[in-house]
């Protein structure tokens, strides 16, 4: 499977982009992103392959985010602890996650997952 969905399944966002999926026809893996956290190596490939900001990957709205005070911390933080601290906790990384062979995008936006998709 080329497509992966990292999702938290008690997620309206997370629902209703798997939904979407399904309705386009897509064949998918999902992976609870809480049971299966993302590894830091597979968080730094993916957000290489983005091109977006590492700090776009954090989900900012999160009660974890804000209990950490990363909203002050992230800026002076090195990189590699921001992987580790993605890797460390499965409801700090944004979500949805959608990860293509032709990208990766980090919530979701349909336009953007269409033009991933190539749909």
């Amino acid at each position: 499977m080329d497509i992966l969905l990292l999702e938290y399944p008690p997620c309206s966002t997370c629902r209703k982009a798997h939904a979407w999926l399904e309705s386009q026809g897509v064949a998918f893996a999902a992976r609870h992103i809480t049971l299966q956290q993302p590894s830091a190596d597979e968080l730094r490939a993916w957000q290489q392959v983005s091109g977006l900001p590492l700090r776009r990957f954090f989900n900012t709205s999160g009660m974890k985010y804000r209990e950490l005070g990363l909203a002050s911390r992230l800026a002076e933080m090195p990189e590699a602890e921001q992987l580790e601290l993605l890797a460390s906790d499965g409801m700090l990384v944004k979500r949805p996650l959608l990860v293509t062979p032709a990208g990766v995008f980090p919530g979701f936006r349909e336009p953007e997952w269409r033009r991933l998709l190539g749909l």
